[in-house]
């Protein structure tokens, strides 16, 4: 009976995680329909005319954004370790890896805005033309 009552558990959290992860996907999927990733921008910068000053502004957000996530990303790796060490006790306490877990959400949060950032300010870096041209060569 326990045992049971475990598996259905545990299989209703797979779901609600594989649903959570199918929407994230779809929506990372929706939004590449309209943002530029720099390397798409990169190789196509001769076809798409791209000037000086669009670089230029380009090479600044990536330097901006890669600059911020190395410094989230070591934070993360901290906070996710804290996490390990908590789960690890033989009866972890809830509230206190609840609480380290919203820590490592957040902190994944900021990578992701981070990432979006830079994917906006590419995109009004490039006129019309370009973004369309961007599209037609994807």
């Amino acid at each position: 009976m326990i045992r049971t009552r475990h598996l259905v558990v545990m299989l209703t959290l797979m779901l609600a995680t594989a649903r959570v992860t199918f929407a994230q996907e779809g929506v990372e999927k929706l939004l590449g329909q309209y943002l530029f990733p720099p390397e798409l921008v990169m190789q196509h910068q001769q076809k798409i005319e791209l000037k000086p000053a669009q670089r230029a502004a380009i090479t600044e957000a990536i330097q901006q954004v890669q600059a911020r996530v190395v410094e989230l990303q070591w934070r993360i790796q901290e906070e996710a370790q804290k996490l390990s060490e908590l789960v690890q006790a033989p009866s972890p306490n809830e509230e206190a890896v609840l609480a380290q877990v919203d820590r490592v959400l957040a902190t994944e949060r900021e990578i992701k805005r981070a990432h979006m950032t830079l994917l906006v300010r590419i995109k009004n870096a490039l006129t019309r033309e370009q973004q369309n041209a961007l599209k037609a060569l994807r």
